[in-house]
């Protein structure tokens, strides 16, 4: 499916966008499908155990609450997310390896980068609703993603 959020945007005034906050790190700009949420923090134990699942095109959104302090994704965790069949990765944090993500088929959104990586605890909480950027997703949602954002709907565009 071809489509620009910008596109989208106008034809669907009423859907959500995020606000423009998120760098593109992977290699694959222009990504869509329905979330899967995660909420956590500084521990991305949920994200690899989502990525080891089959993606079947959808989106993993990661709340991890802006942290700054380390990074939720790496290169290992793109790679799974690529074998897996994952569309993306919506993260509200840092990822790391951005040239290695860079070189991948996966679309990645983030915040910054991090060279530190992230606590292994197990916590969190997978398929709740999240919210950032001004906007509530909720699992299932449909996220689109390109250059020029991201735009949230319940329903497909």
């Amino acid at each position: 499916m071809s489509y620009a959020t910008t596109d989208l945007s106008d034809a669907n005034p009423g859907c959500a966008i995020v606000e423009p906050m998120f760098g593109d790190f992977g290699g694959r700009i222009d990504f869509h499908g329905p979330a899967h949420t995660l909420k956590i923090h500084e521990d991305n134990s949920l994200v690899r155990a989502a990525l080891e699942q089959p993606g079947e095109g959808k989106v993993l959104v990661v709340d991890g609450g802006g942290s700054m302090r380390c990074a939720l994704l790496g290169d290992q965790l793109a790679e799974l997310a690529v074998k897996n069949g994952w569309a993306g990765v919506v993260v509200y944090g840092c990822i790391r390896d951005s040239a290695a993500i860079e070189e991948m088929d996966i679309g990645v959104k983030a915040l910054a980068t991090h060279p530190r990586k992230s606590e292994k605890r197990g916590a969190g909480i997978e398929n709740k609703t999240v919210h950032f950027g001004g906007v509530t997703i909720h699992p299932g949602d449909m996220v689109y993603c390109d250059a020029d954002g991201i735009l949230v709907s319940p329903h497909p565009l």
